[in-house]
């Protein structure tokens, strides 16, 4: 159910390809020759193109992870990942789901309580701490709804509250 339809050698031809080929989805480094990876996300958008990204890197670093979100990724995984894991990573952010290794939600968590990021300031709640973590286990706004015993709609709320306090234009990022 998954077919490689395309292969770059670096960012400036991975967009190239990515125009060309218009697949749904891209696996893509945040370091790479020419045009880095967030570089290449930013230019993917810039262009209209509807492929969703997931980051399969070995940089696990705030500094890292947090601009590849913002530019648009979908998912963000470590090259050591199981075969299978990665398969079921591709299956997942191309169904519409926001993946994040368990250390990438860490260090967003990490960056929103030290005032490192680029939020509003204020601080999660809680229950929004609660529902971001669910979030970057890939988790649907139902799924968060049963998981935590709350209305879709409240867990809406939440979504909303988080985005704008972490200084997010949308779920994805």
């Amino acid at each position: 159910d998954i077919e490689v339809v395309g292969e770059a050698a670096d960012g400036a031809e991975g967009v190239a390809q990515a125009e060309e080929l218009r697949p749904d989805l891209v696996l893509m480094d945040v370091r790479m020759p020419v045009l880095d990876g967030v570089e290449a996300l930013r230019r993917l958008r810039e262009l209209g193109n509807p492929a969703r990204v997931l980051i399969v890197t070995s940089f696990t670093e705030q500094r890292t992870v947090v601009p590849a979100l913002r530019a648009g990724a979908a998912g963000y995984v470590y090259k050591d990942v199981d075969p299978d894991a990665l398969a079921g990573a591709i299956r997942s952010v191309h169904a519409g789901h926001v993946l994040l290794q368990p250390e990438v939600a860490n260090a967003l968590l990490s960056q929103e309580e030290n005032g490192t990021g680029q939020g509003r300031g204020t601080s999660l709640t809680e229950r929004e701490r609660e529902v971001l973590a669910l979030i970057a286990d890939g988790r649907s706004n139902r799924e968060i709804a049963r998981a935590l015993v709350l209305s879709e709609k409240t867990v809406k709320t939440h979504v909303s509250n988080i985005l704008m306090k972490l200084d997010l234009s949308d779920r994805t990022q």
